[in-house]
């Protein structure tokens, strides 16, 4: 006889559903705001004359793009304390999405800059505009306009990369669904709500995105 499904006996559990997916919300603003201006400052350094800083940042963009997010996460936690920095999980996970997003939007960004006319930086200088003026003014605008879409599909993935987090005991909506499992040994109906609220948050985030884009940046969809 096949077993029956019980989502009723999870209902004593969404305050802990909801406690872990207020933070993952606080991970992903907070991620996402980090990320997105470290992915601006290097794009800007990458952009610009080749220097020892721009080798430097572009070696930290090769070696977070081809690791993975779990190695990276596990070097901050446990590999930084041994170097006198210490973290509390909360603060280790926040600092290794900044560090994942940042190096992607870097690239993300870069291409976007790099497909501008190179009249605009000369128009910046007739207008007496500084280097950074121009860049901030003229030039950065119209590229995340053309790789917004992209960008935000990169905060959706760091988004997504935030369920790793409970591998070091931080208290995020996979942990939370872990602790239920393992309460309630019901494991399929636990981790379809999680499908479920991970992918309604997902959609989510992702509108409210391209609304903030096409509010701000004039970003067409």
């Amino acid at each position: 006889m096949a077993e029956q499904l019980d989502f009723a006996a999870l209902w004593p559990y969404w305050p802990e559903l909801l406690a872990g997916l207020w933070v993952t919300l606080q991970l992903t603003v907070m991620a996402t705001v980090g990320g997105l201006a470290t992915g601006i400052v290097g794009a800007a350094i990458r952009s610009g004359r080749t220097t020892w800083f721009s080798r430097i940042w572009g070696a930290y963009v090769e070696i977070v793009r081809n690791t993975p997010f779990v190695v990276q996460l596990f070097f901050i936690v446990f590999g930084l304390p041994n170097l006198g920095l210490k973290m509390t999980a909360g603060e280790a996970a926040l600092l290794a999405m900044i560090v994942n997003l940042g190096a992607y939007s870097t690239e993300i960004i870069r291409a976007g800059i790099q497909v501008t006319p190179k009249g605009q930086w000369e128009a910046g200088r007739v207008l007496g505009l500084t280097r950074l003026q121009t860049f901030i003014r003229v030039v950065l605008p119209p590229a995340l306009q053309r790789i917004y879409p992209a960008l935000v599909s990169q905060c959706i993935i760091v988004m997504l990369g935030s369920s790793v987090v409970s591998q070091v005991s931080y208290e995020e909506l996979t942990f939370a669904a872990n602790l239920i499992q393992s309460r309630t040994f019901l494991s399929f109906e636990v981790y379809l709500v999680i499908t479920g609220i991970y992918l309604a948050l997902s959609m989510t985030l992702r509108q409210l995105m391209m609304a903030a884009g096409r509010k701000w940046l004039g970003v067409q969809t």
